[in-house]
């Protein structure tokens, strides 16, 4: 009788095919041990307090919802460095057109409109113009910041849509006083976005871009229009998640987005995208949000001044950078 025995290097190898496969797994892992060990060594038990719970899930979803947007973009190959500064220039569009009179609903609908527009300039100048995406979302992102502190001359403006009761609940209300309506818009996006890229032709032609773009092309596939759409995809949801945050605080600050292109795309990236395209899924982008989200909060219960934030991106997106070159190297050697 043939016995066949399996050597230790053999089950390395084994495993980190394991690991390479099913690498959302390990986020969810991750994010895991980190709700646990902050729920047990929080000061006073803070972190597991019903309001910090409830203020996790609005302001995050906020944010996780523009990294469904982006993780998709990077997945493209593509990366769009204006995103702080769309949010706050259709934060404004949608604080401004509600001050002029109109209805709630049709500002929300024009912002959204603001925010696709901004994507498909994006797309546009990277696509047709062939300039680098980092460059061209650069620009963009100085261009929509200074048009913003410009209209506003950089001050505070009221947003008060308390009076307008089912405006103001779909977008900042509570589910049985405890699920804030921005987390159950966060999962939905999650979930639409999930079929989209995992179910639908059009998330092949997304990893195929991605992945190749002159292979998709020989496939027939619109490369260019897949990126336009991407690019307008991230518009779409920073605004979105703009007129969230605006009826949230009841009022626009020329200060919103500040920073968070970099929160967006650590998130990404601890969620399992590659830097260099073709590869991501929406359930680790969807925990890669989480688990930013959760250690800002961590920091701020810590009460640490808000550097520490920067320190913390900068060392998540450099691990997450070197995983991703490793995960890369052991892929073309399994090739």
């Amino acid at each position: 009788m043939n016995i066949q025995t399996k050597t230790p290097g053999a089950s390395i190898k084994s495993a980190g095919s394991v690991f390479l496969r099913f690498k959302s797994l390990g986020v969810l892992a991750i994010f895991v041990v980190l709700v646990v060990l902050l729920s047990i060594f929080s000061h006073d038990n803070n972190f597991i307090r019903l309001e910090n719970i409830r203020n996790l899930l609005s302001y995050g979803s906020e944010f996780g919802i523009i990294v469904l947007g982006a993780g998709i973009l990077m997945i493209v190959g593509e990366f769009d460095l204006s995103i702080g500064s769309v949010l706050a220039v259709t934060s404004l569009v949608f604080t401004l057109l509600f001050k002029a009179g109109l209805n709630p609903f049709l500002a929300f609908a024009i912002t959204l409109a603001a925010g696709l527009v901004t994507g498909l300039i994006n797309g546009l100048i990277t696509v047709k113009a062939k300039i680098l995406s980092f460059v061209a979302t650069l620009g963009a992102m100085m261009l929509w910041r200074g048009t913003t502190l410009l209209i506003s001359s950089g001050v505070q403006m009221p947003a008060d849509t308390s009076s307008y009761k089912a405006f103001t609940f779909m977008f900042i209300g509570n589910i049985g006083g405890v699920i804030p309506m921005q987390a159950v818009w966060f999962v939905l996006a999650m979930i639409i976005l999930y079929f989209l890229v995992h179910r639908h032709r059009f998330g092949n032609w997304i990893f195929a871009t991605g992945d190749n773009s002159a292979a998709a092309r020989s496939m027939c596939i619109n490369t260019d229009a897949v990126k336009i759409l991407a690019f307008m995809l991230v518009g779409f949801l920073t605004a979105f998640a703009a007129g969230m945050q605006t009826v949230h605080s009841a009022a626009f600050s020329s200060r919103a987005g500040t920073g968070w292109e970099l929160r967006v795309i650590a998130a990404s990236v601890v969620g399992g995208t590659s830097l260099l395209g073709g590869r991501g899924s929406m359930v680790g982008i969807f925990l890669g949000a989480l688990i930013i989200v959760v250690i800002e909060n961590a920091l701020t219960i810590a009460r640490l001044p808000y550097e520490w934030t920067y320190m913390v991106y900068g060392l998540v997106l450099m691990f997450a950078a070197l995983l991703d070159l490793f995960i890369e190297t052991r892929k073309l050697k399994s090739a």
